[in-house]
Parts: structure tokens; sequence; C-alpha cells
């Protein structure tokens, strides 16, 4: 059974569809309004492990992932630069595609945009308006009345002394995202102003466009109907994103929206929050420049449990490459033994379950709240107590399969098997390490004569942006 933490009821529930045939979720996709960066993708990479645990567990699912491509950054941003909305966002768009590829992502089953969705905005804008539920300003602009909702607050698990919302008179939130410690009444439509541009569709209330916490209601809505199995996104999101989901939601269509709410915990850089100003805001292209691989990246973010929050350091990133190569050698030699010519792919995984033997722990952990260190602690256990030499040849081949079973729950990517590198004599090390301070005090000369002792050695030297390795010739 698969269990996973629901934010609303803060206990273990189990992961099933409410229909019995298909899963169906939605994930608060990105703001396109620049390339998502390594504290975005911790949440999506989590969303996808959880996808692939619940296909690889037996469920069939239907995700939609959304596409903020209107709030005020994309606005703001497209006009700053003087080019068209749609063309601006487009680009952003295409970025994110890309960096989910490059980090093995599974694409979603539906991935709507909100400017497509505007006409869905606004009838349920004019719900909640005919219902007494929102009212419109003197701009044109139009609030949702926090108060009109009793259960207000309760995801977010915020006191209901506090929120007081029958008695106190409430402020209202003009922009998409306010302070989290506001209770306010929140725009649903924000009327026309001079520094939107263009960017303005017409509604009964006037030339304006939507709030960001609409939208979000309106595709989910549109594509999952009036209840689904289970909403997720960073835990930034609950207060007031996923608050104000809820309430215009319930209000307008009825049903129960969300039946599970699934949230990931922030990301850290060097133990320390990721900002602009600290310089440590990392996008996938920032670590590929640093000379880091899109699967090292992979394996940090999809091996941190998804309850806690993740320290990232580049550190990290190279142990997660080290230990890839690990998972590969174990591939190749498990694959050589039981005579595997081919690959077994994440879809032929889904449609039959192998033995999982001594990696069934692993698989438990993951179906156990998604404990992905967990996990790859067992994956490692389970190698270190293998022998492929004692296996036969159909038991290496299980074992195999087992193995890619857990690397395809992951979605890690493996790199090309190499051969284990004996460890370089202290005669070998002492010239390579003459040789690499001879490069980085660009003595090319001496580099060059290192090298060529390192060759009648038997010995290569592979220079890396920070640091080196030895091979044997």
């Amino acid at each position: 059974m698969f269990q996973l933490f629901d934010t609303y009821t803060r206990e273990l529930r189990e992961v099933k569809a409410q229909d019995g045939k298909t899963l169906r979720f939605y994930c608060c996709g990105p703001t396109v309004y620049a390339a998502a960066h390594i504290g975005n993708f911790r949440t999506f990479v989590a969303q996808d492990v959880f996808r692939r645990v619940a296909e690889l567990s037996g469920l069939r699912t239907k995700h939609v992932r959304n596409i903020t491509d209107v709030d005020d950054k994309t606005i703001r941003n497209s006009q700053e630069q003087g080019v068209p909305l749609s063309e601006y966002t487009k680009r952003w768009t295409q970025k994110f595609h890309d960096d989910c590829q490059a980090l093995n992502c599974l694409t979603p089953h539906v991935e709507p945009s909100a400017v497509g969705h505007i006409a869905e905005q606004i009838e349920i804008v004019q719900k909640l308006v005919d219902s007494g539920h929102a009212y419109c300003s003197e701009d044109g602009s139009v609030y949702f009345r926090i108060s009109s909702y009793p259960e207000y607050g309760k995801l977010a698990h915020l006191d209901a002394q506090s929120l007081d919302l029958g008695k106190t008179a409430q402020t209202r939130a003009d922009t998409d995202e306010y302070t989290k410690d506001s209770v306010a009444d929140f725009v649903l439509w924000k009327a026309r102003r001079p520094e939107d541009g263009e960017n303005y569709w017409a509604s009964p209330w006037g030339e304006g466009r939507p709030g960001w916490h609409l939208e979000c209601s309106a595709m989910s809505h549109k594509y999952l109907g009036d209840t689904f199995d289970l909403h997720s996104g960073g835990v930034d999101l609950i207060f007031p994103h996923h608050e104000n989901e809820i309430a215009q939601s319930r209000c307008a269509c009825g049903g129960d929206f969300a039946r599970h709410w699934f949230h990931v915990t922030h990301l850290l850089v060097d133990g320390a929050k990721m900002s602009k100003s600290l310089g440590n805001m990392y996008t996938l292209d920032d670590l590929v420049k640093l000379g880091h691989q899109p699967s090292a990246l992979r394996y940090v973010l999809a091996g941190a449990y998804y309850r806690r929050p993740l320290n990232f350091t580049l550190m990290g990133l190279k142990d997660a490459a080290s230990a890839l190569r690990k998972l590969s050698r174990a591939d190749a030699v498990l694959a050589e033994k039981a005579g595997d010519k081919v690959v077994p792919t994440y879809r032929e995984l889904v449609k039959k379950t192998p033995n999982l033997g001594v990696f069934a722990p692993a698989w438990q952990s993951l179906l156990d709240d998604l404990n992905t260190p967990e996990a790859l602690g067992h994956t490692f256990s389970a190698l270190h107590g293998l022998n492929p030499a004692e296996l036969s040849q159909e038991a290496a081949h299980e074992a195999r399969l087992a193995l890619r079973f857990i690397v395809e729950a992951l979605g890690l990517i493996l790199p090309p098997a190499e051969e284990e590198q004996p460890e370089a004599p202290a005669e070998v090390q002492a010239v390579a390490q003459e040789r690499w301070q001879a490069r980085l005090a660009k003595d090319w000369a001496r580099a060059d004569a290192l090298r060529a002792r390192l060759t009648e050695l038997g010995w290569g030297m592979k220079d890396g942006r920070d640091s080196y390795q030895l091979i044997k010739l």
C-alpha cells in the first residue's frame, strides 16, 4: 500500500483513486518569467518520483500541471523588455521543458496555460459574485470575501481566533503574492492598469486580467472535476495560494476540491536560504557551467526526503556523481552475468513488476511516504550483499530487473558504465599532484614533462575544472 503524508489531516493516508480507476492529481507548475531554479525543481522532481511510485505500484494516473503565463512577474518583465507577453513566456516555457527533460521528469498528461483558460476563469468569478462570495470594487477589480467561507485557514492550520473572519473587516490584497502573515480578501479579477500594457481581457466587470490564485482553480476544475485525488506544490504555496484555491473552488464549483495534499519542503544552499543577494540561486545551466551533470542534480533532488529541508552543496553533486557511477557499474556487472543486451524501460517495468528480492526493502521505503534516502540506503546495502559471481544467469537477470525498478522509481539517470579504476601507487599520485600544481601555475612545459612521466608509469591524467582523475593505461 502506497502511503503519503496529507497536509490537511496531518496524517499518513493511502494514495488511491477515488473512482477506483485513475489517480487524478494536479501540480502547481512554473511561473514562466525566468529559468526555474533548483529550489523549484526540488518540488518538480519530488512530484515526478511520486508519480513514478504511483504508476509502478499499479495505479493509472492523470497528471495535470499548469503553466502560469500571466501574472505580475510575467507582465512586468515582458513590459520592461519590450516583448509581447506571449513571446516572452513561450521562451521560458520551452526552457522549463528542456530542463525537465534533462532531469528525466515525466511529461504531464495535460499541461494547460493560464492565458489559454481566461473564459473558464471568468466563469468561476461570475459564480462567486452571483453567490455572494465575491464583490466588485470601485475600480472594477473583483475580490473573494473570505469571511463568507468559514473553513478558510484549515489547510494551513491557522488559528480560528486570530482569523476572526466573522467579526473583523478584512483588508484587500491587490498583488498576486501577498505577505504570508496577512489574512486578506484576495483578488480574483484585476482591473486594467496602465502598467499592464496590452495584457488585458474583456469581462463583465470591465477590462482586466485574472488573479494568480484563480488560475489553478479554473484549470484543475476543467481537467479533473469538482473533486480529485491529490494536489501538490511547495510548502510556500500552502498559504495563501492553496488556501485561496480551496475557498474559491469549493464556493464556486462545489465538491471537495482535492482529497489529499502533498507538499514538498524548501531547499537551502550551504545552509542558507537561496536568494539572488547571496549569490546562491542556481539554475540547471549554472551547475552545468560549473562542470556538473543534470544526472547528479536529479540524484540529489530525488534522494532527499521531501518532508525535510534539503541542504544543497556543490560537494553533494560530486558525491551524487560517484553514487551514480557505482549504480551503473553494478547494473553493468549484473547485465553481463545475465547476458542482458537491452536496458529495461520505465514503461516495461510499469507493465510488469519484477521479483524484487533483496531490493524489496528499498521499494517498501518508497511506498512508505516516499522515503527516498532510506530507499537508496537499502539499495546500496542490497548491492553490497550481492555477489554476481555466485548468481545463476536467471538470478542475475532478476536482480538486474529489480535494481532497474528502483532506479526507475527514482528517475535516476545512470551514466555509461566505466571500468573500475585501480588505486594509483603513491609515486603516481605524487607525480600527478605535482603536475596539477604546475598546471595551476600555468607552467605548461613542466606540466607536459610530468604528464610524459605519468605515461611512462602507465597512467593517464584527465583534467577537470576543479580536480583531476587518474586513469590506468
